[in-house]
């Protein structure tokens, strides 16, 4: 049996089906799409339910591909054992209604006996207890009967999530006596380590549903599993998973960073090794599919990872970011694969950094805190930190609770998880701003309505002026006739008005007859009919009328060069910023557009210059915009930019500008760029870790703006008095002025707040050798006080302060202690929680200084009465 490195594994495989005549495909993102149940793909068929399921048509009914995948139930382990691991790549061969279950097994057979060369008298296979079939096609395949082991559902029977399932038959290897158990009925499905299953062939014939009952599917198909990594394993000899050939370089750089001994699994720091070895494989490959840290979904886990991997590396003494630096190595070894991730190498890299980066500025504040709960817990004979304390280490500190859960258990202690997900819950709630009207309310009850069983002929796209039939009128429910001063929704056979969709506004228009005239406010998409929200300006309109149908002109085209320009934009962005721009969401309207886009740090302002510059450049070479209908496989083919996880029809609609834009689109545009006019990016911001948001306008959105500057420098002008050009001088001078003035203000407060010392150093109450100081101060900050404080303790001893700031009816306390006092038990920190207390607040803080709020002025004096009775 030859010694093979796991890249050349994989192209064996996909090669050998491929001469099979199998659709050789790329890997699937890791990010499902159209699939709620999975947050991230996990198998090599979860992306290919809708094949199996009969939902879509596949580009061919035989399918090979190596699909990357990770999973994270068993996180746990991952470094603990030699085995476990999040990131894999499962190799798969499919059928999609062509061949069934003798097919595959003799493929199955011929791949691992003649390509992979592995002695026959090693493999073992199981079957479902109940699947004959299965067993009568193995001994035709030469298998003994005494190798075929008939087992459950539980052991042969697949299913993940929802979706396509069915009994299986799996592949075993034996390993050889020396790694089982000695029992002499030691076979697969013992608990012993002597048969190593590696190859799945699951006979699909059913659908598991939601409510959990199956249904068949309309043909059987064929689904095989097979872990690269543990292929790897058999074909190079080795026990774990971390001693084949590509992830062992990435190992090996790991121990070199830390300058560490990897001892395979007895030293101390091998669980470390083998988790940041693990870790970083899916946090490079995640961040390449466009995943980016965030405290929600996919994001949560990609930043769980990495955070769990770089805390490691401080365990190993690794001091500062490393990350980066293993991430080369996957780079190395896996970037033949996936090209994608030495395209997107910077990209990548950048996010692990920055990440890196964030959670090593709070890892030590936080692993500071840690220990304090660990200690109060210790001493009150708790094991439970408080869930609110775990939920204050992921909001302020950017703990992941499992982290924290980590740390906890390694000091004997657990986390209040309920508690923890009770806050989470509180903070959602609070933060959950989004809010219905009552009219989108009652009109999303209506969308069942028979209005919406028939098919609305959409023209927009060839007219903005038609003539239809009115097919429904809608208010709270189906009317046969509207009148003048209704607001209602109106359905026609056919129309020229673009529906809402697709980050497109609706067009706005007219509808009218020589009986009523009604102004279109919006339109809607509701199932296949197009639903125009208008109110009725005249007359009557009956269900059944002959109407006229007239798009606003101005608004369609000021949309259609906003959604041209946003075409433009993307491309220009993927220029400058990189290929990993993608589209994250949009929004055109007539007033200007909305692009937010994955990027993973602010854009500059020479960065945003060029980027507008590029756009106005094809726009002033006037390049033709084409729109091509083709099928979606054409259109990928051809190059076009698809936006990810949108629902695309069998047909699609691409639209170019000349050379330089590319995209499937089901919207509007213009028919040439040079009716854009211009382009001006007016704000860059973020909407969400790892996604920016650029907003912009066009044509003569670029000369009103343009205008209101005008207009704003015209009466700061007048204000300033001077001329508009005269501006930025005079803002100079006057600033440099102000300047001045504040720090002659703060000569005076400082002159004052001296003078003031040595007035409270004169009253000071002396009370059992204590000089008691107390002052209350109105609109002096917080910092004044610190001020006075360190003057203090730079000329006395034996001195408690305790000063007042009142301000905006509300009293800010210090209490500060002269050093030799702390010395003898005085503590600010305990004093000030009661003087505090006198006039409603509280506060804390250290033995030499402490600062609290309290929203009742009035009883300053109480509170420093309280000072007295504490000393």
């Amino acid at each position: 049996m030859e010694k093979l490195g796991l890249n050349e594994i994989r192209e064996r495989f996909l090669s050998f089906f491929a001469s099979k005549d199998h659709y050789r495909r790329g890997s699937f993102s890791l990010i499902p799409e159209n699939d709620k149940s999975l947050l991230i793909i996990n198998s090599g068929m979860a992306p290919l339910k809708p094949y199996f399921a009969g939902l879509a048509e596949p580009p061919k009914h035989r399918m090979t591909t190596c699909q990357k995948c990770i999973r994270t139930g068993d996180i746990d382990n991952v470094g603990i054992t030699k085995r476990h691991g999040t990131f894999f790549e499962m190799l798969g061969n499919f059928s999609f209604g062509d061949y069934f279950k003798e097919q595959s097994l003799t493929w199955g057979l011929e791949f691992i006996t003649k390509v992979m060369e592995m002695p026959f008298d090693k493999i073992w296979a199981t079957v479902y207890e109940d699947d004959d079939e299965a067993v009568e096609i193995w001994k035709k395949l030469g298998m003994p009967e005494e190798r075929i082991v008939r087992l459950g559902k539980d052991d042969n029977f697949w299913e993940i999530g929802l979706g396509p399932c069915g009994p299986c038959s799996e592949i075993y290897f034996d390993r050889g006596p020396e790694f089982g158990c000695g029992k002499p009925d030691c076979k697969p499905g013992c608990d012993c380590d002597r048969y190593l299953e590696f190859w799945n062939h699951v006979f699909t014939q059913f659908s598991k549903e939601e409510d959990g009952s199956y249904s068949n599917l309309a043909h059987p198909n064929i689904d095989t599993g097979m872990g690269l990594e543990r292929l790897a394993c058999i074909m190079q000899g080795v026990d774990s998973i971390f001693d084949i050939d590509t992830i062992r370089h990435i190992l090996d750089a790991v121990v070199e960073k830390a300058g560490v001994e990897y001892k395979d699994g007895d030293g101390q720091f091998d669980v470390s090794i083998r988790l940041i070895t693990d870790h970083i494989r899916s946090v490079t490959f995640m961040i390449s599919d466009g995943i980016v840290p965030s405290n929600e979904g996919r994001g949560y886990v990609l930043r769980r990872l990495l955070r769990r991997a770089a805390r490691h590396g401080r365990i190993l003494g690794i001091e500062g970011p490393f990350l980066v630096g293993i991430s080369d190595k996957v780079i190395e070894v896996s970037g033949g694969a996936y090209p994608e991730l030495v395209e997107k190498k910077d990209y990548i890299q950048k996010i692990i950094a920055i990440e890196e980066e964030r959670f090593a500025s709070t890892i030590d504040a936080g692993e500071a805190i840690i220990g304090e709960y660990v200690e109060e817990l210790k001493k009150s004979g708790k094991t439970v930190l408080d869930g609110e304390k775990v939920f204050k280490l992921y909001d302020t500190f950017g703990f992941p609770l499992e982290l924290t859960e980590e740390i906890l258990a390694e000091n004997g202690c657990t986390a209040d998880v309920d508690g923890f997900n009770a806050n989470m819950k509180q903070q959602k709630e609070q933060a959950r701003a989004a809010r219905k009207s009552d009219d989108e309310e009652g009109w999303k009850e209506a969308t069942d309505a028979k209005a919406f069983e028939g098919t609305t002929v959409f023209t927009g796209y060839e007219t903005t002026a038609d003539e239809g039939e009115i097919t429904a009128i809608l208010k709270d429910s189906e009317v046969n006739e509207a009148i003048a001063g209704d607001t209602v929704r109106i359905v026609c056979d056919k129309t020229p008005f673009y529906a809402e969709m697709g980050g497109q506004a609706s067009d706005i228009g007219f509808i009218f007859n020589d009986n009523f005239r009604a102004e279109v406010l919006n339109v809607t998409k509701v199932n296949k009919t197009y639903v125009h929200k208008c109110e009725i300006q005249d007359g009557t309109v009956k269900v059944g009328d002959k109407v006229k149908l007239l798009v606003s002109d101005p608004n369609r085209n000021a949309t259609c060069a906003n959604h041209t320009a946003t075409h433009i934009l993307q491309a220009a962005l993927k220029e400058v910023l990189g290929n990993h721009v993608q589209q994250a969401g949009s929004s055109v309207t007539a007033d200007g557009l909305r692009f937010d886009f994955n990027h993973f740090q602010a854009v500059t302002k020479e960065e945003l210059l060029k980027v507008e510059q590029i756009v106005n450049e094809k726009i002033l070479q006037f390049e033709n915009v084409e729109t091509n209908v083709m099928t979606q496989a054409d259109a990928i083919a051809s190059g076009a930019t698809a936006l990810f996880g949108e629902k695309y029809g069998a047909e699609v609609r691409v639209v170019s500008v000349g050379d330089f834009s590319k995209e499937l689109c089901g919207g509007t545009h213009v028919k040439n760029s040079g009716q854009i006019g211009a382009f001006k990016i007016v704000s860059e911001s973020g909407v969400a870790a790892g996604v920016r948001r650029i907003e912009a306008i066009t044509g003569l959105g670029v000369l009103k703006a343009l205008h209101e500057s005008e207009e704003i420098i015209g009466e700061a002008a007048t204000v300033l008095k001077t001329n508009p050009s005269g501006v930025l001088n005079k803002l100079i001078a006057t600033s440099e002025e102000m300047k001045a003035v504040r720090k002659e203000l703060e000569d005076l407060k400082k002159k004052g707040m001296g003078d003031a010392l040595g007035e409270m150093m004169a009253s000071a109450e002396e009370i059992k050798g204590v000089k008691l100081v107390t002052k209350s101060f109105e609109d002096v900050n917080i910092n004044d006080l610190r001020q006075l404080s360190d003057d203090v303790k730079a000329q006395y001893k034996g001195v408690i302060l305790v000063l007042a700031a009142i301000a905006g009816g509300k009293v800010t306390f210090m209490v500060s202690v002269t050093d030799d006092l702390t010395e003898k038990g005085y503590h600010a920190g305990n004093m000030i929680k009661q003087i505090a207390a006198a006039a409603g607040g509280g506060g804390g803080g250290k033995a030499d200084m402490a600062q609290a709020g309290a929203k009742d002025p009035s009883k300053v004096p109480a509170a420093f009465e309280v000072a007295k009775s504490l000393i």
